[in-house]
């Protein structure tokens, strides 16, 4: 009881155990973003096989969850073992490569790992010593960090996450722990709503889909979690963030014009800024135009 009370009553130690916590999640979010999509997958393929009356195909047949199997190197196949799979350490110590085949380990887990780490420690640092809000906060922030990694590579927005994250952040506002819980319904509505609105506006314009249904729960999410005040500032610095990196991909790395980019990482981004900032960005911009 001595040390948890150091540790919830001291920003700098509360601030390094959530870190730490944070590096072992980060561990875990690599695990969520590789096999969650490709359990979603097999369960689709199964699901059609039966409608058909079909034979499922052998790889999608068997167990494969966030559990089974072990890890194992994408090259050789070889499991990793526990003294493998220890974050960052076990990056440095196989000086990034597998330490049955030396295949290149990609420099994708260590970052997730540092990322989740930091940010967990700002978000820590942040709201203390109000730490069941602490708390909440980080769950949203590993969450998001989920999301964004799962869009990035599949370009889908998983309803397994997305819609317990509406659920959670009416239920966490229920407590009134970020805002209050007539704010956090009404962002789950407009946030939902409006995506919806642009989607069909857009398409009824071009005859083409310009954003997937998985970017209007996450926006509702975020309402659900920050408030309907903040979705404005959600949606300005996801756009404005997006429309950067998309010109530098297409300027620096030849990336087509005609190519889809995901939404999500930046709805993401733009959430957890003004989950910490919102407060200051909005009222910034009403400073600037004259409206306070």
């Amino acid at each position: 009881m001595l040390a948890l009370d150091l540790i919830l009553e001291n920003q700098t130690t509360f601030t390094l155990c959530c870190a730490l916590f944070g590096l072992m999640i980060g561990s875990f979010l690599n695990v969520v973003i590789y096999r969650l999509p490709i359990m979603l997958e097999r369960a689709w393929h199964l699901e059609s096989s039966e409608l058909l009356g079909q034979n499922p195909k052998p790889e999608h047949v068997g167990t494969f969850n966030l559990n089974s199997p072990r890890s194992r190197c994408s090259n050789c196949e070889t499991p990793i073992s526990a003294w493998q799979n220890i974050p960052i350490i076990s990056f440095l110590l196989l000086r990034g490569k597998c330490a049955s085949c030396q295949h290149a380990i990609s420099w994708r887990y260590p970052f997730v790992e540092l990322t989740t780490a930091l940010l967990t420690a700002v978000v820590a640092w942040h709201f203390f010593p109000d730490v069941y809000t602490a708390i909440a906060a980080i769950v949203l922030t590993w969450t998001l960090i989920a999301l964004t990694g799962i869009d990035y590579d599949t370009y889908l927005l998983p309803d397994n996450i997305t819609l317990p994250l509406v659920w959670l952040g009416l239920i966490v506002n229920y407590f009134g722990l970020i805002t209050t819980l007539d704010s956090a319904l009404w962002g789950a509505v407009a946030g939902y709503g409006s995506l919806w609105s642009i989607f069909w506006l857009f398409k009824l314009l071009t005859g083409k889909e310009g954003m997937g249904y998985g970017d209007f729960k996450l926006l509702a999410a975020l309402g659900a979690w920050l408030g309907w005040q903040m979705l404005p500032a959600i949606v300005l610095i996801s756009s404005l963030v997006a429309a950067v990196i998309g010109i530098s991909l297409i300027v620096f790395s030849g990336r087509e014009r005609s190519k889809a980019i995901p939404f999500g990482p930046y709805l993401a981004i733009a959430g957890w800024i003004v989950l910490l900032w919102g407060a200051e960005i909005n009222g910034a911009y009403l400073s600037y135009a004259g409206l306070v």
